[in-house]
């Protein structure tokens, strides 16, 4: 029988967790030994209004099973508010180990009638409210050499998705955030990964239909806890998962063609050659692509 992954002692941040993903993570974190915090605003699926108390009936489900958790309801969306998200942690529990990126919001519509006040507001925060949470305890991170941050994209920035150009580019920019915390993190014992998760949740269930009793939201969680775990040592990754289902989605360059004359006739001509798969390579940072370069030019 394999050892089950643990988390005594590590403190978790989970946002958006006063329902759906959120709350799943958690629940499984905090089953594990994890002392949580619970963030959410308690806003409703477009961000407006807000519930104290969402965030406080998770802790009392975790407190019931025999977990610690404490509840946060300040909003991701400024970095005053990611500053005291960390703040209740390190005073209820007195670090941080694990941040989970889960907060979102939807605000739908044809790109052509996407007024700016929508993308303001979902890229506030699903992008922002990333960046806002996780730098400072980033640096908590950084001084004790160790932390473990899964932060949640969706296919519909990584593959595109009618109406959602917000949300799309809010998702993506995370994927760009997670390669760049893997990087900067290396040295410190950080490992950034991302998932692009498919689930029932109050933000899919109109979309999902009958499809959505097979992707509850509990499929998703054994993904982030054995990212957020000390033993994965993953780092700069994306994967799906949805319904029990998990794969990984990565970025990949093909060999491409090269010329010392390169002219717009010659990209035409050589297209099929510039887009053959066949041979692709993974670059896990910018100077591994940076060395494709070097390698097609000398």
């Amino acid at each position: 029988m394999t050892a089950e992954l643990g988390f005594d002692g590590r403190v978790a941040i989970i946002s958006g967790a006063g329902g759906g993903l959120g709350r799943q993570h958690a629940l499984m974190l905090a089953s594990r030994g994890a002392l949580v915090v619970v963030n959410d605003l308690g806003g409703a699926v477009d961000g407006t209004g807000s519930d104290k108390g969402a965030a406080e009936r998770v802790v009392d489900e975790i407190r019931a099973l025999g977990g610690e958790a404490v509840a946060d309801t300040n909003s991701v969306s400024t970095p005053e508010g990611g500053e005291a998200i960390v703040a209740t942690a390190v005073e209820a529990f007195g670090t941080v180990d694990i941040v989970i990126n889960n907060a979102g919001i939807l605000r739908d519509k044809a790109f052509h009638n996407m007024d700016p006040a929508m993308y303001d507001a979902v890229l506030e925060v699903h992008l922002r409210g990333a960046l806002n949470l996780t730098q400072p305890a980033f640096k908590i991170m950084r001084d004790k050499g160790y932390g473990r941050i899964v932060s949640t994209s969706s296919g519909a920035g990584v593959f595109g998705n009618f109406g959602q150009a917000n949300y799309g580019a809010a998702k993506m920019g995370l994927v760009g955030l997670t390669r760049v915390l893997a990087v900067e993190g290396a040295r410190n014992n950080i490992r950034a990964n991302a998932i692009a998760p498919i689930a029932l949740t109050r933000m899919t269930e109109d979309l999902l239909g009958d499809l959505g009793q097979k992707l509850q939201p509990e499929f998703v969680a054994p993904l982030v806890t054995y990212l957020a775990h000390e033993s994965c040592e993953a780092s700069g990754r994306l994967f799906s998962v949805g319904g029990g289902r998990v794969a990984e989605v990565f970025i990949g360059e093909c060999d491409g063609f090269t010329s010392a004359t390169l002219s717009p006739e010659e990209i035409r001509d050589n297209w099929g050659q510039i887009t053959d798969r066949e041979g692709y390579t993974v670059p896990a940072h910018m100077g591994d692509e940076t060395a494709l370069f070097v390698r097609a030019l000398s």
